[in-house]
């Protein structure tokens, strides 16, 4: 959640220096540019509170 909280920082930053801010990798590789932009707005999606629950995605796709 202190990751989370930081976020707002992200938001005053220029694309190029949001994505400097994120790691370049994990203990099993370097991530791609493709991955870490995917990284940035999902984070940046959760600190907007622009996320669905499971039963929000069963009812748009008819699934129950």
């Amino acid at each position: 959640m202190e990751k989370l909280n930081g976020l707002k920082a992200y938001k005053k930053m220029t694309c190029d220096k949001r994505l400097d801010a994120l790691p370049e990798g994990d203990e099993e590789g370097m991530y791609t540019e493709n991955f870490r932009s995917s990284l940035l707005r999902s984070l940046l999606d959760l600190k907007d509170n622009k996320t669905y629950t499971l039963e929000e995605v069963k009812k748009q796709l008819g699934i129950q």
